[in-house]
């Protein structure tokens, strides 16, 4: 049993390479202050009312004078965020969705074009902005493998049953993988399968940990 990754405050690991272009022949999104006259085949407008979205990384400036921006990925490695083909910006309370044209990465960044923006000032315009996809077009993977999306918000209780809070969010420590449960009081449990984790059951929303309620 592993995890792999994803959390929506962050961290996103071992992703396997995958494109998703073609999702959006054509997408052309404006700031959320402006009007779009253009529409792409999946909306340029995002609802995230009905979707599960999980944040890739965030626009962290502008590289060049055509338009491309710099990127602050979460992925590992970081270049794998363009193989997302199509991205959904969130900036001011609302969504646009961008295909990606072309991407590299640039030194501890990434730097990327996004179809409609083409010069420097209407890069400007979207960074601080969070990058997310929806949380089905993650790579599949093993029933014994979780992301980390999966597991925020399951129940954790003990062997005997007894209840020791929800996953608030997970951290990585180098060692291994931590569970934050929320509190009071918070609650730091290392994701070691076996020792530690008993069992996960996504179905239930159920992880049954071998800990002490005392810690």
């Amino acid at each position: 049993m592993s995890i792999f990754l994803v959390s929506n405050t962050g961290w996103l690991e071992e992703l396997s390479r995958r494109s998703a272009s073609g999702i959006c022949s054509s997408s052309i999104g404006l700031p959320p202050q402006r009007r779009s006259d253009s529409t792409a085949p999946c909306g340029s407008a995002v609802s995230a009312k009905t979707q599960k979205w999980i944040t890739l990384g965030r626009v962290s400036g502008v590289f060049g004078i055509k338009g491309w921006i710099k990127i602050e990925s979460y992925t590992e490695p970081r270049a794998n965020i363009v193989t997302y083909g199509v991205w959904t910006l969130r900036l001011r309370n609302a969504a646009t969705a961008f295909e990606v044209e072309d991407g590299q990465g640039q030194g501890r960044s990434v730097a990327a074009k996004l179809r409609g923006i083409d010069d420097r000032e209407r890069a400007r315009e979207w960074v601080g902005a969070e990058i997310a996809v929806e949380r089905e077009r993650l790579p599949a993977i093993r029933g014994d493998e979780f992301y980390w999306t999966d597991l925020e918000g399951l129940e954790v209780r003990t062997t005997a049953g007894v209840a020791l809070g929800k996953v608030d969010r997970l951290l990585a420590t180098g060692a291994n993988d931590v569970l934050v449960l929320d509190g009071p009081p918070e609650r730091l449990i290392p994701f070691v399968v076996g020792p530690v984790v008993k069992s996960v059951d996504l179905a239930a929303g159920l992880i049954v940990v071998d800990w002490s309620p005392d810690y």
